[in-house]
C-alpha cells in the first residue's frame, strides 16, 4: 500500500477511469481532473461499476486543457501524474486547430504544473496515431522509434493532434533538463469493459457492429489492446526506473480486420450478436458514403492498408502481459450488453421483452 498521491487528468474518460481503479486498488491516493465538478457523480458511478469502494481515497479538481486555471492546484502535492486527458470529439472538427491546439497546449499546461509542483514523473497517454501514420508501406512492424510523418498524405486532425502533443512533451522535457521525468504510453485501438454511457470511438465500432447500424465491414484493420492492460502499463511506466524517458507501444497481438472483429462478435455473442453484419463492404461503397459523411471520409486513406506493430518493448522492459485481442473484444461486447448500451437491448428494456 502506498500513501503517494497521483493526479489523473480526464477521470471521466474510458482510460482515465480504469487508471483510477487500478491506482486505488494498489493503495494510492488519487486526485482526478474534470472540466466541471458537476461530473464528480458520473465519475464515481463509473468507478463503482468497476468495483471501487464508495469511500475510496479519491478527490476531484476542476481544470480544462484550454485554460491555465486550476492546474497548479490540481498538481499540488502530487508524486506522479498520469496525463490521460485529450480532446477526441465524436465529429470532425471544423478546423484541425480546434483539436490540435488544446491537445498540445493542454499537455504543456500539465507538464508546467507538474514541474512547478515537484512531481517525480509524468506518464503521458499518447497513441499509435503518433507512430504509424503518414508512411508509405512498411515491411516490418511499427516500433517505438517510429514517428508519424506529419507531411504524409491523408492525416486526420486527431492523428496530428496526438503527434504534435507528444512531440511538444518531449521538447518541453529537453528544455527543462528532464524534470519531471517522462514516460509515454502509445495505445492502439482501446477496447475492454465499459463503465458508463460515454463511449470512446473504439468502443463505438463494436457498438455499431452489434447494433447492425453499419451495413458491413470496410477493408480496415486495427491494433487492439484491452483498457485494463493500458491502465496496467501506465502504472508500470509510472513506477519502473527503466521507464524514464521511454515510449511504450500498447498492443496485444496482430492487427485485426473489421471483418474479423465482426465475425468474432457474430460467432461468440449468441443472440446479442445476431445483428452484426456479415458482408464485406467494397471500397467503392465506402467512398460513395464518404461524399455525404465527413467521418467516413477520414478513413479513406486507410482502406486496404494493413499494418503491424510490436508491443515487445513493454513486455521485455516492464513485464507487461496483455490479454488477447479476442478477450478485449468480447469484454467490450459483454459490457455493452450488461449496461444496456445496445439499441436492441434498450428496446427490450423498454418493452420488457427478452431475446
Amino acid at each position: 500500500m502506498s500513501d503517494e498521491l497521483v493526479l489523473v487528468t480526464g477521470g471521466s474518460g474510458f482510460i482515465g477511469a480504469h487508471c483510477i481503479l487500478q491506482l486505488l486498488n494498489a493503495g494510492y491516493r488519487v486526485r482526478t481532473t474534470v472540466r466541471s465538478l458537476a461530473r464528480e457523480a458520473d465519475v464515481r458511478a463509473m468507478l463503482a461499476a468497476g468495483g471501487a469502494a464508495p469511500d475510496a481515497a479519491l478527490s476531484f479538481a476542476a481544470a480544462d486543457l484550454t485554460s491555465d486555471a486550476g492546474w497548479p492546484e490540481a498538481a499540488a502535492g502530487c508524486d506522479f501524474v498520469l496525463h490521460v486527458a485529450s480532446p477526441f470529439p465524436p465529429n470532425v472538427p471544423k478546423h484541425e486547430d480546434d483539436l490540435i491546439v488544446p491537445a498540445r497546449e493542454g499537455t504543456l499546461r500539465v507538464l508546467r504544473a507538474a514541474r512547478d509542483a515537484g512531481v517525480k514523473r509524468v506518464v503521458l497517454t499518447s497513441s499509435f496515431a503518433a507512430i504509424g501514420y503518414g508512411h508509405a508501406h512498411m515491411d516490418r512492424p511499427f516500433k517505438e522509434e517510429d514517428w508519424t510523418d506529419l507531411h504524409g498524405a491523408g492525416l486526420t486532425a486527431y492523428v496530428k493532434s496526438k503527434t504534435l502533443a507528444e512531440r511538444a512533451a518531449w521538447d518541453f522535457l529537453a528544455r527543462e533538463g528532464g524534470s519531471p521525468q517522462l514516460a509515454v504510453v502509445n495505445p492502439v485501438g482501446v477496447l475492454g469493459p465499459v463503465l458508463g454511457p460515454d463511449l470512446s470511438a473504439s468502443i463505438q465500432i463494436v457498438q455499431r457492429l452489434m447494433d447492425g447500424t453499419v451495413p458491413g465491414s470496410p477493408r480496415l484493420s486495427f491494433g487492439i489492446v484491452d483498457v485494463r492492460d493500458v491502465a496496467d502499463l501506465h502504472l508500470r511506466a509510472m513506477t519502473s526506473p527503466a521507464a524514464n524517458g521511454q515510449r511504450f507501444l500498447a498492443i496485444a497481438g496482430e492487427f485485426m480486420t473489421f471483418g474479423q472483429i465482426a465475425q468474432l462478435l457474430k460467432e461468440r455473442m449468441g443472440p446479442a450478436g445476431k445483428h452484426v453484419p456479415a458482408r464485406a463492404l467494397p471500397d467503392w461503397m465506402v467512398k460513395l458514403v464518404s461524399i455525404f459523411d465527413p467521418t467516413v471520409r477520414q478513413i479513406l486513406p486507410e482502406l486496404g492498408r494493413f499494418k503491424e506493430a510490436s508491443g515487445e518493448k513493454a513486455r521485455r522492459m516492464l513485464g507487461w502481459t496483455p490479454r488477447s485481442n479476442e478477450d478485449a473484444i468480447l469484454a467490450t461486447a459483454e459490457s455493452l450488453v450488461r449496461l444496456g448500451l445496445l439499441k436492441h437491448s434498450r428496446k427490450q428494456a423498454r418493452t420488457g421483452l427478452t431475446t
